[in-house]
């Protein structure tokens, strides 16, 4: 896609996720996505042709999935805390600058149910690249081997429900932050799994 393209496309990508997020999907027409971007509906139509189509690019433009295969392969120095901490960062501010996606992924994953398979993508590309990760510190005699995938699995589910909570503004555990949680996780995990 040229540069052109590029920018009319992330315009008309974010005024969907705003929008979107705001008053739901059905809330929100094609008119008023292309309006609040500043361009024409033919042009959304002409790039996108309809408004399912624009969300599922728009989740697949801003969701984590490559941006943490990247962390993966250059960012990681194989020493299981540091690693973990690196990993969890980058998750959360990730995880906090899409909010508004998962915020709609949340609440239309009924009335999308294949927008929901979609979706389901990121978070399993995210569990085998983690889980690879996990193996191959095994392998290097850094971690224990027992169960790398549901190591990987428990250690998403506990940060994903960490998102969450800080998602609805921390309101279920109010005294419990995200930094002193990710701190204490990460060396939970790194305490167990090293030999």
């Amino acid at each position: 896609m040229d540069g052109r393209k590029q920018v009319t496309g992330d315009r008309l990508l974010l005024a969907a996720i705003d929008l979107i997020s705001a008053k739901g999907y059905n809330g929100v027409t094609t008119e008023e996505i292309a309006t609040t971007a500043g361009l024409t509906e033919k042009t959304l139509f002409r790039h996108f042709g309809t408004k399912l189509n624009l969300l599922e690019s728009a989740f697949e433009r801003f969701h984590y999935a490559e941006e943490m295969k990247i962390l993966f392969k250059e960012k990681l120095e194989w020493e299981l805390e540091a690693d973990l901490l690196t990993i969890c960062r980058a998750y959360h501010e990730i995880m906090n600058r899409d909010r508004k996606l998962v915020l709609i992924s949340l609440r239309e994953q009924v009335l999308l149910p294949e927008f929901k398979k979609r979706m389901h993508q990121h978070p399993l590309q995210l569990l085998d690249v983690l889980t690879n990760y996990f193996v191959e510190m095994g392998e290097r005699g850094r971690m224990i081997r027992a169960n790398p995938r549901m190591h990987a699995f428990t250690f998403m589910m506990a940060h994903f429900g960490a998102f969450i909570n800080d998602l609805d503004s921390g309101r279920n555990y109010p005294d419990i932050t995200l930094e002193p949680f990710i701190l204490e996780s990460v060396k939970l995990f790194a305490r167990a799994l090293t030999p």
